[in-house]
């Protein structure tokens, strides 16, 4: 299993950390947020393969932000998954 941490950028979460086993989504946790929400999409997205959760989850926006927590997520198991997971 393979650990990841990513620092956040344009969300009032600062940082995201998951583990990745076998291009499954073990774990998220972020740090920072809408606490009730975050647990929600970690909840959700465990068992989930990579590719699905990146599939759902990027380009969404929060308000009038070029981002969001949920893009942040995406962005970040797409930079895990170009270093090999």
């Amino acid at each position: 299993m393979a650990q990841f941490t990513y620092y956040t950028q344009g969300t009032c979460s600062s940082q995201i950390d998951f583990e990745v086993e076998n291009g499954v989504v073990k774990g998220v946790q972020f740090t920072g947020g809408c606490n009730g929400n975050l647990q929600g999409i970690c909840s959700l997205v465990r068992g989930m393969k990579v590719d699905d959760v990146v599939s759902k989850l990027q380009g969404i926006r929060c308000g009038y932000k070029g981002t969001s927590c949920p893009d942040q997520l995406a962005q970040a198991l797409l930079q895990a998954k170009a270093k090999g997971l």
